[in-house]
């Protein structure tokens, strides 16, 4: 897939600002990092990097991560995390250089990195300027940030497809859209390796399930390919998934105690998008069929009210939801898309911008006696919205 003239501008651009000796100091840190491997995608990218660099360190190699979704940090060689500090509220894909510079001085053999950009420029200008990777990873494609990629998802497909590896591989776990993958893999030279039912079916329940959150088999089916193409055998490397801290933003399960009632929360927060939120209610639906009443926590942000109107208009039709309580900013244009999309108004409670403690106020005045109560919609920003009030229901089990 040839540059646009609008990315090669940019990609000039950057490397004017970086200077004629900065350029050469990280090209000569790329090439000091044996493997290089920068995963995209729409959904999973945070838990996907987590998951290839524990199977790399379970399998000997000493590896550097960086994660930029729920909560930007840095995990060490050893798996330690470090939260990254940032001057400025906006994140900037310079930030990148510096995560390669730190892998190359700690004699890293392998850096896996999350992708942050996402306007499409941007994000070949990642990939074909800053890491240059020998290895990527796009998990899938889906109706999130069509605003910036879109319109539709196969443009969405083509903007990800900005970091395909020049003749490296691309591991994908994507099939409705992997003919555009597809094409850009062999215009820039790339092996592609698609992940598909058979590999996925080779990801037992009882693997899965050893996991201390809900991880999902894509996930875990891309980091074994990726770890397998390294040299880390699949004992090896699933060994050391097991053990690894998940992401912020991964699927848990809280029980709730509602003065003698029961309530089961799922944190499905990130999950963000009308596909992968449909399918988390899916899963905690299956996951306690005998739940009573049934009802979705949905967390707006006023700076996301496209993602809003999708997932207002998609929640509409989902079967068995008794109630919305929707919290946050811009709430009217989730409200507003979900009853036009069918839900009555009665279904649906306006919090607000709420206290952790007035959430666990409204879910217990829901009717019922086991209540099941799905987190979706955004996690949040600053010390308020779905991430804080999972970490308020962590801090109250520790508590006990």
């Amino acid at each position: 897939m040839v540059l646009l003239a609008g990315t090669v501008l940019a990609v000039l651009a950057v490397l004017t600002a970086l200077g004629a000796w900065e350029r050469r100091r990280h090209l000569r840190n790329l090439a000091r990092i044996a493997l290089r491997i920068h995963v995209n995608g729409m959904r999973g990218k945070s838990s996907t990097v987590r998951l290839i660099a524990a199977g790399l360190r379970s399998g000997g190699i000493r590896t550097l991560a960086k994660v930029s979704g729920t909560r930007a940090a840095v995990i060490d060689p050893d798996g330690t995390e470090r939260p990254i500090e940032r001057a400025s509220p906006q994140p900037n894909v310079i930030e990148q250089t510096r995560a390669v510079a730190e892998a190359a001085r700690r004699g890293a053999r392998a850096l896996v990195i999350e992708c942050m950009a996402i306007q499409p420029v941007l994000q070949s200008l990642s990939e074909l300027t800053m890491v240059r990777s020998t290895h990527g990873v796009i998990t899938n494609v889906g109706p999130d940030h069509l605003e910036v990629m879109g319109p539709t998802e196969a443009d969405a497909a083509r903007a990800l497809a900005g970091t395909v590896p020049v003749g490296g591989t691309l591991f994908t776990a994507e099939r409705e859209h992997l003919s555009i993958l597809a094409a850009a893999a062999a215009d820039r030279g790339a092996e592609l390796v698609a992940v598909g039912p058979e590999l996925l079916a080779e990801v037992r329940p009882e693997e899965l399930a050893r996991f201390a959150h809900v991880e999902h088999a894509e996930n875990v089916a891309l980091a074994l390919a990726v770890c397998r193409a390294a040299g880390v055998d699949r004992a090896t490397a699933l060994a050391g998934m097991w053990q690894a801290r998940g992401d912020s933003g991964a699927l848990t399960v809280h029980e709730l105690d509602l003065d003698g009632r029961r309530a089961v929360f799922f944190n499905g927060f990130a999950a963000n998008d009308p596909v992968s939120t449909r399918r988390v209610w899916l899963l905690a639906n299956d996951g306690l069929p005998e739940a009573d009443r049934r009802i979705a926590l949905v967390n707006c942000r006023a700076d996301r009210p496209v993602r809003s109107r999708q997932l207002g208009r998609a929640v509409a039709g989902w079967r068995g939801l008794d109630r919305c309580l929707v919290m946050g900013r811009g709430n009217a244009a989730f409200i507003r898309a979900a009853v036009r999309g069918g839900l009555p108004r009665r279904s649906v409670a306006d919090l607000g911008e709420p206290s952790n403690e007035d959430i666990l106020a409204a879910i217990a005045a829901e009717g019922g006696r086991l209540l099941l109560v799905v987190g979706i919609g955004n996690v949040g920003k600053g010390g308020a919205g779905g991430l804080a009030f999972v970490r308020f229901l962590r801090r109250g089990a520790d508590d006990d």
